[in-house]
């Protein structure tokens, strides 16, 4: 068996005598396909009744200098090979911790949730990026149980690696949990003023601060006012990463 196989918590194991999974006429991997070419983050699709990757799409920033055939064929050894290390631990937790709260979810919530998580990929030319990945449930099983879910990785925002988050889009509260002490905690969602959401959306398409106050009609220290509260709202240290969080966190 590969070693990537571990990646796979038993308690999403899916038994086919117990589980009866649903038919499909695959012509939804043509809207994930159509989904890849529309998006510069890499899409693929997990299949967890046999354990690997149904689908992996062209965009390269996932495949860390492969093609996707390739990274297809490697499934889940694929990480073993390109996480640095440290971060190995982080996407072995994330598949232990991840299923347990999962399974504590309604059955009718389920597909609502979205699990996401920042580590490090080391390409084959030792290049190194922190990318963000996130997933959520695809097909499931008459059980529960998570059939295919639909992963999505693009440049993270965030200043290290882990920050392992669960949570429904459309709720308020999401979980994140303490690395440390073992445990999920509640955080509240960012929520952003109008005002801060024009300032970022102007920035997003390159104005300056004196750009920005003059279509805005206000003073250059009213701009640095709101720039320093989204700052320490979103606990970042500059434009790039700002636009980078509110994209990942659909702010705006």
């Amino acid at each position: 068996m590969k070693q990537g196989k571990n990646f796979f918590s038993s308690t999403n194991a899916i038994s086919k005598t117990l589980d009866k999974t649903i038919k499909q006429d695959f012509v939804y991997l043509e809207s994930v396909k159509a989904l890849s070419r529309l998006t510069y983050s890499t899409i693929y699709i997990i299949d967890y009744e046999k354990r690997e990757f149904e689908y992996v799409s062209n965009n390269p920033l996932f495949l860390c200098g492969h093609t996707a055939k390739a990274v297809k064929k490697m499934g889940y050894d694929f990480y073993l090979k390109y996480v640095l290390e440290p971060d190995l631990d982080i996407l072995f937790k994330i598949n232990t911790i991840g299923f347990d709260f999962y399974n504590k979810i309604p059955l009718n919530k389920k597909r609502q949730y979205t699990i996401s998580c920042d580590f490090h990929l080391r390409d084959k030319k030792g290049n190194i990026n922190l990318v963000h990945h996130e997933t959520t449930p695809l097909f499931l099983t008459n059980r529960g149980r998570i059939w295919k879910s639909i992963s999505i990785v693009s440049l993270s925002g965030a200043q290290q690696a882990g920050n392992i988050k669960i949570g429904d889009k459309g709720d308020n509260i999401l979980f994140k949990y303490n690395l440390r002490g073992g445990f999920w905690e509640k955080e509240v969602r960012v929520k952003l003023t109008s005002r801060e959401i024009d300032i970022i959306r102007l920035a997003a398409r390159g104005y300056t601060m004196i750009d920005i106050a003059k279509t805005l009609f206000i003073s250059l220290s009213t701009v640095k006012f709101h720039r320093r509260n989204i700052f320490e709202k979103l606990g970042v240290t500059n434009i790039t990463e700002v636009i980078m969080f509110v994209t990942e966190n659909k702010l705006i």
